[in-house]
């Protein structure tokens, strides 16, 4: 029997401060506006309010949104790494992994071919192709 343990979502607490803040004041500005229309005293700073109020709200509402949205995974891969080996006598080309401590001009052991010393030519990442049709 395996028990699945599902990560906790935590949010900072700075942010629901935040988020809280700013839905008193959407709250407090909403209703500065309606009872400045019901008592039908400066319509002008009322409506300004009333849009204050709402902006607000929506603001809080799509932070809240967004933090609870998962993050999407991101799957760095690791790009493979290949040397080239070259016989500066008859030309043979080996291409292999990289290995740690490789440099270019750096001898590498003996030609398959001759039994010269081969030295390293390139190191370069390889490119791998996506398809996007």
């Amino acid at each position: 029997m395996t028990d699945k343990v599902e990560p906790v979502n935590r949010y900072s607490s700075f942010l629901l401060v935040a988020i809280l803040i700013a839905f008193t004041l959407s709250i407090s500005a909403l209703y500065i506006a309606v009872d400045s229309i019901i008592n039908q005293t400066d319509l002008t700073s009322s409506y300004s309010f009333l849009a204050i109020g709402f902006f607000g709200l929506a603001i809080t509402a799509y932070i809240l949104f967004q933090t609870r949205k998962r993050p999407i995974p991101e799957s760095l891969k690791t790009p493979k790494v290949l040397t080239t080996l070259e016989c500066p006598k008859c030309d043979f080309k080996n291409i292999r992994d990289f290995e740690r401590g490789d440099y270019i001009f750096k001898d590498a052991g003996p030609c398959q071919k001759c039994n010269e010393k081969m030295i390293i030519s390139a190191i370069y990442r390889e490119e791998h192709k996506d398809k996007k049709n």
